[in-house]
């Protein structure tokens, strides 16, 4: 499957953005789907992942409560809302694929990535 994150930008702190992942080559809905963000000079980290029809959906403490992860499995594409967004957000964030449905928060447990879209949030 082949994915491609977009949406990405630079917003004040306390501002939202929403993220979207289109994907092609396979059936979307055989793919467990997350968001993953790496900040310069840090590794990559878990933001949040839904599970193949929606029903499963884990989020880092760090997105709790202020970023919604949703699909449309019509339209092949996975969405991250970001709401209240705080300099520390500031990454490229990209979305990736695995089969499971298991909910992995470890970014080596998904083989397929998109290319990332740069969130930068202004104090």
């Amino acid at each position: 499957v082949q994915l491609q994150a977009s949406g990405g930008g630079l917003v004040q702190a306390g501002g939202s953005l929403r993220l979207s992942c289109a994907a092609s080559g396979h059936t979307f809905s055989m793919y467990s789907m997350a968001w993953f963000r790496q900040a310069p000079g840090k590794e990559r980290e878990f933001v949040a992942v839904i599970g193949r029809s929606g029903g499963m959906r884990y989020y880092a403490d760090s997105a709790k409560g202020r970023f919604t992860i949703s699909r449309d499995n019509a339209a092949n594409t996975v969405y991250l809302q970001m709401n209240s967004l705080k300099p520390e957000d500031t990454a490229v964030y990209y979305c990736a694929a695995t089969t499971s449905e298991l909910g992995y928060t470890s970014a080596t447990r998904y083989a397929y990535w998109g290319l990332g879209t740069l969130v930068t949030v202004s104090s």
